[in-house]
């Protein structure tokens, strides 16, 4: 068996605890941390406003650096906190498609809700709904914190009329 547990931000030690619990100690195990690229985007595409001109901006570089020495120190914490041999990867892409892509092989993948801490659809998030939709392997969808109750369930729409 191979398992991917999705390490993000605020949410890792909720997978970490789900998967210590589901993936037998024998199983080839991935941490994985993606990082967006599209900060680093946006901030190099700052300076084609400048007439056409278009130059690296200073910071785009430090931000590349901040990223790589977040995702290490996630991904170092959970490894520490999952306590047994894995393999940590860390990815930089745009984030649902690395996700699914790190997924290829694999036959379980841990994630985390990403959206409204409520029952429904806007429990997920748009790029943890996109992982759901499309990862090749079974996936478990863990809650970051204590579920919330069925009280949180919208009520039902009623057209109009009715």
């Amino acid at each position: 068996m191979r398992a991917v547990v999705w390490i993000a931000e605020g949410t890792w030690e909720a997978c970490i605890r789900q998967a210590s619990e589901l993936v037998p100690e024998q199983a080839e195990a991935t941490l994985l941390h993606v990082a967006p690229s599209d900060v680093e985007e946006l901030a190099a595409a700052g300076p084609a406003g400048l007439l056409g001109r278009r130059r690296r901006p200073p910071h785009e570089r430090s931000l590349r650096a901040v990223s790589d020495e977040e995702a290490r120190r996630l991904l170092d914490a959970a490894r520490t906190l999952w306590g047994r041999d894995c393999e940590t990867v860390a990815r930089r892409g745009r984030v649902e498609r690395e996700v699914v892509a790190a997924c290829a092989d694999a036959d379980l993948l841990v994630l985390a809700r990403g959206g409204d801490l409520r029952l429904g659809p806007p429990s997920l998030g748009r790029s943890t709904r996109f992982v759901v939709d499309h990862a090749p392997c079974t996936v478990v969808l863990v809650w970051p914190q204590e579920p919330p109750g069925v009280d949180t369930i919208p009520p039902p729409h009623h057209p109009r009329g009715h």
